[in-house]
């Protein structure tokens, strides 16, 4: 009688008592190969752990996008499935996740060559969708997303075994300093930094809705003194402007209470040499359309 190998957890996470920083232990950039970014990019994501694209849509794009973006918020079909997310004090519509599934329009921008060869020349191997999501952030309401990693949900929730994925974030619309833009902090994706705690049944019912988090997100100590170390950065931009972030960088967002919506398309592309597992700390996967567990073809 034979047995099955001990799986071998490189990035324990949801522990019991104090949760200890370690360094990481895998590569930000796979790839050796040229692609579209420059070698000095390359050198700046991989330090930094983000790289900007200040005009990665034209006008035009961005004008259809928005359109695609108000026809989903109004689709009685996709408003009435399990997609959907509403903001934490409202039944407005904070988010609608796996929008490849539910729109053509954006499929094709997810399927681009100018997003999948990025994403190839960074993770050193085809890739594919592993998360997908539309956001709303509407003026006067939209609500905060907490201090995380995402490597450290994915890895917890989802079975993701290594760092070897990256997000890119597409303003539909102006990202202002003063309406919630996305906030990093360079150079933190270096560490992992687990969280305390078990994750309770269900917990994505929660965590994707809440104001702030209690099981996936550092201790104030671990993010007073990462801010500290490597400080904190805004991403302002025009719309049709991106930013791509390393998996395990930690980034949030403050609320916004001005009238102007920060809409934004989010994609995580995902190497194929590193499909889901069984989760490393929940009872059961999240669903299909939060962490992407279908054969990973290649893009």
């Amino acid at each position: 009688m034979t047995t099955a190998p001990t799986r071998i957890d490189r990035y324990p996470t949801r522990v019991t008592g104090e949760a200890i920083a370690q360094p990481r232990l895998d590569p930000t950039v796979w790839g050796t190969q040229a692609g579209p970014l420059s070698r000095r990019e390359l050198e700046r994501y991989d330090a930094d752990g983000y790289h900007v694209f200040d005009n990665l849509l034209s006008e035009q794009e961005v004008q259809l996008y928005r359109a695609e973006l108000q026809r989903l918020s109004e689709d009685p079909a996709v408003l009435a499935g399990g997609r959907v997310v509403l903001e934490p004090d409202s039944d407005r519509l904070r988010s609608v996740f796996e929008v490849e599934k539910v729109s053509e329009v954006f499929a094709d921008l997810l399927a681009s060559p100018r997003l999948t060869d990025v994403a190839r020349q960074v993770l050193g191997s085809e890739v594919y969708i592993h998360q997908s999501r539309v956001n709303y952030k509407p003026g006067f309401g939209g609500a905060q997303f907490d201090w995380h990693s995402d490597f450290e949900t994915w890895h917890a929730e989802d079975g993701m075994p290594k760092p070897r994925a990256f997000s890119v974030s597409i303003a539909l619309s102006e990202n202002y300093e003063f309406n919630g833009p996305l906030m990093v902090m360079p150079g933190t994706h270096r560490t992992f930094v687990p969280s305390v705690g078990e994750t309770p049944p269900d917990f994505h019912k929660e965590s994707l809705r809440v104001h702030r988090i209690t099981v996936g997100s550092p201790g104030p100590e671990h993010l007073t003194r990462m801010a500290r170390e490597h400080g904190i950065k805004q991403i302002a931009g025009p719309a049709g402007s991106a930013v791509m972030f390393d998996s395990n960088l930690m980034h949030g967002s403050n609320g916004n209470i001005t009238p102007f919506a920060r809409s934004n398309i989010f994609i995580v592309y995902n190497s194929v040499e590193n499909a889901l597992e069984e989760p490393y700390a929940a009872a059961a996967p999240r669903p299909q359309h939060l962490g992407n567990r279908e054969f990973p073809r290649g893009m």
